[in-house]
Parts: structure tokens; sequence; C-alpha cells
């Protein structure tokens, strides 16, 4: 009878399984984007940090999610480069640094969801209630948002993670380019009927809330626009709401598309494809939309630009 190993603290992460004459082109493919995303989501935080006159709710709020993309592509691309240049029986990790990687993964997918939705508080605010903007969008209330964002997400991903690990595992080869639940999950060798109730309840709760959140608070201000004779309160509406939607819209279709494509497992090198690209094509679009369309941005940026012409 074959020996089993239980509970192994070393796992084997198979990563992206790339033919010889692409590996280089496909690491820095990896490397490239990775240097752009941390460059543009570090530069717009610093900006917004540096910029007194961009110390606003809206800005504030906006800069939980290049600092949640930094957190997100720094636990996942410099991994996936290293592994990309070894052989394949190289590539282990840690049991606690494979469960590391996931509690990140996933809180990184899961605060963009809350990040958005507290977005999206503020848009309906300022748009639907302009007069009262400044008294409930208070420094106060920005940081109890900001604060049950990322504790929201904490505590649903840790319940998550800590279901499976409390599992015994009978297997050590992780299907993924990096660590996530649903690998960890597929090692166990125990009844995982807790884990199904509780990753279901847990994705359709946060899918319910985000896409609630989102319905109701575009309805609103979809109503305003259509009741409001303003050109200008319908111009302000359009500028930050279609940014806030295109932002969701990337955000909500990478993540589905893991979710169904892990049901699939003929289509594995697809699942891997698309949760690589739900770091990167975020992380990557998210500052690049923003910053084009937030005229006072793009106003920080050329005026640090022209400054950089001046010194010499």
């Amino acid at each position: 009878m074959e020996n089993v190993t239980i509970n192994s603290l070393v796992l084997q992460l198979e990563g992206l399984v790339v033919p010889e004459q692409f590996l280089y082109p496909t690491f820095f493919f990896f490397l490239i984007f990775y240097i752009l995303i941390m460059f543009t989501n570090i530069g717009i935080v610093v900006m917004i940090v540096m910029e007194r006159h961009l110390h606003e709710p809206m800005y504030i709020l906006f800069c939980n999610l290049p600092f949640n993309d930094v957190i997100g592509n720094s636990i996942t691309i410099p991994r996936l480069l290293v592994d990309l240049l070894r052989p394949m029986s190289e590539r282990s990790i840690s049991y606690i640094d494979c469960v590391a990687q996931a509690f990140c993964t996933h809180l990184y997918a899961t605060t963009s969801h809350t990040v958005l939705m507290i977005m999206a508080f503020d848009r309906y605010v300022a748009i639907c209630n302009p007069l009262q903007y400044t008294t409930i969008m208070t420094p106060g209330m920005v940081a109890k948002l900001t604060a049950g964002a990322w504790g929201m997400a904490t505590l649903l991903v840790g319940i998550l993670l800590g279901l499976t690990i409390r599992l015994n595992r009978c297997g050590t080869l992780i299907t993924n380019p990096f660590c996530d639940n649903a690998s960890l999950f597929k090692l166990s060798c125990e009844n995982p009927y807790i884990n199904n109730v509780y990753g279901l309840t847990y994705t359709v709760v946060l899918l319910v809330s985000s896409i609630g959140s989102i319905v109701l608070t575009y309805g609103k201000i979809s109503a305003v626009c259509i009741t409001s004779k303003s050109k200008s309160t319908n111009n302000k509406a359009l500028k930050t709401c279609s940014t806030h939607l295109a932002l969701y819209l990337i955000m909500l279709l990478s993540g589905l598309l893991i979710i169904v494509l892990h049901r699939f497992p003929a289509y594995s090198d697809y699942r891997k494809l698309s949760a690589l690209l739900f770091h990167i094509v975020p992380g990557f679009l998210n500052p690049v939309i923003y910053a084009l369309q937030s005229s006072e941005i793009r106003h920080v940026m050329i005026k640090i630009i022209h400054s950089k012409k001046v010194m010499p």
C-alpha cells in the first residue's frame, strides 16, 4: 500500500508551466507590469499624502485601493518571477508561508469589494446630499469607513482560512501560480462540509453586499441626475461615477472568472492566467483610470512634471 504524507510542512507549488521558448518573455512581461503597478500605485498614494488640497474624503478613501493593490501584487508576483526561473521540482513553499500568502491573496480580493462599497457611499452622499456632505463625511467618518472595510475583510478571510487550517492534509501539490484557500482546501482528506457551507456563504454575502450597494447607490444617483436640471451636478456625477463603476466592473468580472474556472479542472491553465490577471489588471488600471478622470490629480501631476523641468 502506497504511503501517504499527512500534514506535510512543505508543499509543492506548481506555478506557471511555460514552454522554454516563452520563459523569458513571460518573465519580463510580469516583471514590467509589476514595476509599473508599484510605481503608479505608490506614486498616487504619495501624491495624495503630500498634496494638502487632495486631503478630501474621496481621495483619502481612494488611497485604500492603490495600497491594497501594492499588497496584493507584492505577495504574488515576486514569488511567481522567482519560480519561473526554477525547475518544477524546486518550486516548494512551506505550509506556513503558503497559508500567509493565501490569507493576503483573499484579503486583497475581499478588501477590493469593501473599499469600492465605501467609495460608492461617498459618491452617493456627495451627489445626493451635497449640502450635508461636509457634516457627514468628517475625518472621523472616513476613518470608521476605512477601518470597517479592512476589519470586515480581515474577519471574513480569517474565518475562511481558519476552517481550512483545521483540516488534515493528504496532498502536497498546489495546482496554482500562488497559494489560495481553494488550493489548500483541495489538499484535505477530511469531510469539508463546514468549509463548503461557509465558503459559499462568504462568497454570496460578499457579492450580494457589493453588487447590492453599487446598484442601490447608483440607482439613487441616477434618480437625482434625472430630476436635476443642473448640468454641473450631472457632469460631476457622470465623471466621478463612471470612474468608480469602471474600477468595480474590472474587479468584479476578473474575480467571477476565477470562481467559475475553479469548478472546471480541465481549464486549469485558463484559471491560472485569470488568477494572475485579477491582480495585474485592476492594479495597473485603477490608478490610470482614476488619474485620467480626476482633474485635481492631473493638475498635481502636471505641476510635478513642470517643477522637475524647471529645477535644472
